[in-house]
């Protein structure tokens, strides 16, 4: 073969010339119509006489042809048939028996010790899922012409080389196979399965048999190009697209779940929340769940109302959402919820989300209520490790969980914080103090309880109320240092004093959540948090946002921001009703309450601030004012639930007893307290006065200056029997 090769590489020059010159002649002999044919230069191509004919070079060049078709038919065809053959003996060694291993073994073992010639291979041979073995009566197989270079590995048997891009391989198994025979040994040629012919992909052999465990495993995987990707298991409950898209999983979400369906009966509704809970309420947290007498209260979250009726703190059992994964195949639409997932970037050109998993959601309209987080002290934070470990941060269902046990296993609980939620933790846990000789301490800048909403006086009679409820409270007192010795923690105030408690619960605050402002190009306010949105609590043309974390225009009362169940409630519900093409101003004042245990509570509504002027009309009490009274006479223990606007019509100055002369002692029972800005009503206190919110809205709405706020606290009837 190759000394033919080297007889062709000295004539095909030769003959491409002869046959160029010939073919030259012979078009200027038929244009010169029968003059004689001179093939060529007699000087250059003819060692004989002067005059001779060039026959010698025409059975040159002839033969030459001939020699080399001759060749390259036999060497083509010669190839396919070993090539055929070789593949079905292959094929044939699936129906061996299991001794076949111990012969192919037997043959590798005598193949080692006789040295093969090596080909240069690649430095990054392509893989193969799969590898082929020699079987002992394998004849080497001529070297076929290719069009790439074929990558191997250096190997102790005769390499095969395939002439088609991608051969069919096989790997050695030591149980018979059924599948492959019936491709193998099929007659037709094997070109035609190649798939592309770009990119061949080489053949690699083996040098040892795996074992039969190993063998299995790798049958089983299938080949990453022939495979489409499927998504992973942590996303397949997470839908592609949900036309309405509802961030976080609280009271707003859930409002709005509710309205959007109630105008879209059809609407597939999806709530992302971050907690593995389905929504609920938070109220409470911190009010009822703490006075149950049912010792798996932290298990079953059913607690009683002041009224005495037993009800969940969710707000719908589990079978009123559907799966997120069935969300697009359900005829009527419905509600899921994802939980344990967290939103961490919005493209609001592309109306899609991205989770903290990687999951991608498109939407066509969304809403963002992801609420707040509990802020901390940052001599807390400064105190290390230990001391952040005996500290809570009151604000879900865990949190509720983790301190009611530690509440049972410690003797000390220091609550730092003077507002709703600490004084409301601080009477709870208090209450339960006198059976297992738990101490509450309870801690705050201001002068007294609530002191940032109740003028002094009142919140004066607060803090002795809370300290008949057993706390130990602590006024005027400012956080300097917090540390662990002893296996107590040790707070030191700036005025010297040291208060040694086993844990720290702060309840100083919320922070809104607006990571989510920076990837969808959202506007924070700066001057009360929260993302900032239009009367219509819209922060883009279909992006909205609802409860804590939205700043909205008050029509009333001016830019504002509230943290309270109420608001929750009444914005979120306005939000899914925008979102169905609603296009409604936030015109309803939210109101919000605190108890401090089931005898004494208020409800307040508007802008509530202790620096604002304040005038306050008190009666006496009587047992229908309390907070239990109150739910018994509403029917639910979620006063905001049943608050409706028509409701304030129904009342008229006219229809007032006339008061008693106002009281001078420190007896405040009952009462209305008025805040005054500019000698206009923007905020009010009902203390111990329930079901007459709505006539302080109506009074906020109205936005007028009354000369004698007496007769004004006459709408609300405090002083009749």
């Amino acid at each position: 073969m190759f000394k033919c090769k080297t007889v062709w590489n000295k004539l095909a020059p030769l003959a491409r010339a002869s046959s160029s010159l010939c073919l030259q002649n012979a078009r200027k002999s038929v244009l010169r119509h029968g003059r004689r044919l001179d093939m060529v230069q007699k000087a250059q191509m003819s060692s004989g006489p002067t005059g001779g004919e060039n026959t010698l070079y025409y059975v040159l060049v002839g033969a030459t042809f001939l020699g080399a078709g001759v060749y390259t038919y036999r060497t083509v065809s010669g190839d396919k048939e070993r090539y055929k053959e070789r593949m079905i003996e292959i094929a044939s060694r699936s129906k061996q028996e299991p001794q076949a291993a111990e012969a192919v073994a037997e043959v590798v073992a005598k193949s080692k010790e006789e040295p093969v010639a090596e080909e240069p291979t690649a430095t990054e041979p392509s893989p193969v899922t799969e590898a082929i073995v020699e079987s002992p009566e394998a004849e080497p197989v001529a070297e076929a012409p290719v069009t790439e270079p074929v990558v191997e590995e250096p190997v102790t048997e005769p390499i095969v080389e395939a002439s088609i891009p991608e051969p069919i391989v096989e790997a050695p198994v030591t149980e018979p196979v059924e599948e492959a025979p019936a491709v193998l040994q099929s007659e037709e040629p094997l070109a035609p399965v190649v798939e592309s012919e770009t990119e061949p992909t080489p053949v690699i052999i083996a040098e040892h048999v795996p074992e039969a465990s190993s063998v299995s495993e790798s049958a089983a995987d299938p080949e990453p190009a022939s495979v489409p990707l499927e998504p992973t298991a942590a996303h397949l409950d997470v839908p592609e697209h949900a036309p309405y898209l509802l961030i976080g999983g609280g009271t707003a979400s859930f409002a709005a779940a509710r309205s959007i369906r109630a105008r879209d009966p059809g609407a597939r509704v999806l709530i992302v929340t971050e907690e593995s809970e389905h929504p609920y309420m938070r109220p409470p947290l911190s009010k009822e769940l703490w006075f149950s007498d049912d010792p798996k209260v932290t298990e079953t979250l059913r607690f009683k109302q002041w009224n005495g009726k037993e009800r969940s703190i969710y707000f719908q059992p589990p079978s009123f959402y559907i799966s997120p994964a069935d969300l697009a195949k359900v005829e009527n639409g419905g509600v899921a919820v994802l939980t344990g997932r967290k939103v961490v970037h919005m493209d609001v050109r592309e109306n899609k989300v991205k989770l903290s998993d990687g999951a991608e959601i498109s939407y066509e309209k969304c809403l963002i209520a992801t609420g707040g987080v509990p802020r901390n002290l940052q001599v807390i934070d400064r105190g290390g490790q230990e001391v952040m470990k005996r500290t809570t941060l009151f604000r879900k269902i865990e949190d509720f969980r983790s301190l009611e046990k530690i509440s049972r296993e410690v003797k000390s609980i220091t609550i730092i914080g003077g507002g709703f939620l600490g004084s409301e933790l601080a009477c709870a846990l208090g209450r339960r103090s006198a059976d297992p000789g738990l101490e509450v301490i309870q801690m705050f800048p201001e002068k007294g309880n609530m002191g940032k909403v109740l003028p002094e006086y009142l919140s004066n009679w607060t803090t002795e109320k809370v300290r008949k409820e057993g706390v130990n409270v602590i006024p005027d007192a400012l956080v300097k240092n917090v540390s662990y010795k002893n296996d107590q923690l040790e707070i030191k105030l700036k005025d010297g004093r040291v208060v040694k408690t086993d844990h720290i619960v702060a309840a100083v605050g919320l922070e809104p959540s607006v990571e989510l402002a920076k990837s969808g190009g959202l506007e924070v306010d700066s001057d009360f948090g929260g993302y900032r949105v239009n009367a219509e609590l819209q922060a883009r043309s279909n992006i909205w946002v609802a409860g804590d974390a939205a700043c909205f225009y008050d029509i009333r009362l001016g830019r504002r921001r509230v943290e309270h169940h109420d608001h929750a409630v009444v914005s979120g519900r306005l939000a899914g009703e925008n979102m169905t093409g609603a296009n409604k101003p936030y015109w309803h004042q939210s109101m919000f309450w605190s108890d401090l245990g089931p005898d004494v509570g208020y409800e307040a509504i508007g802008i509530v601030d202790s620096s604002l002027p304040t005038v306050g009309v008190f009666a006496k009490a009587t047992a229908k004012d309390t907070p239990k009274a109150a739910t018994e006479q509403s029917g639910t223990g979620i006063r905001s639930e049943s608050e409706t606007e028509e409701v304030a019509g129904a009342f008229k100055a006219g229809t007032a007893a006339p008061p008693p002369p106002i009281q001078q002692k420190e007896d405040y029972g009952k009462g209305v307290i008025f805040y005054l800005r500019d000698k206009v009503v923007v905020g009010i206190v009902l203390w111990n006065v329930f079901n007459r919110m709505p006539i302080a809205r109506k009074i906020i709405k109205d936005g007028e200056e009354h000369t004698d706020l007496n007769e004004v606290a006459k709408l609300f009837n405090i002083h009749e029997d």
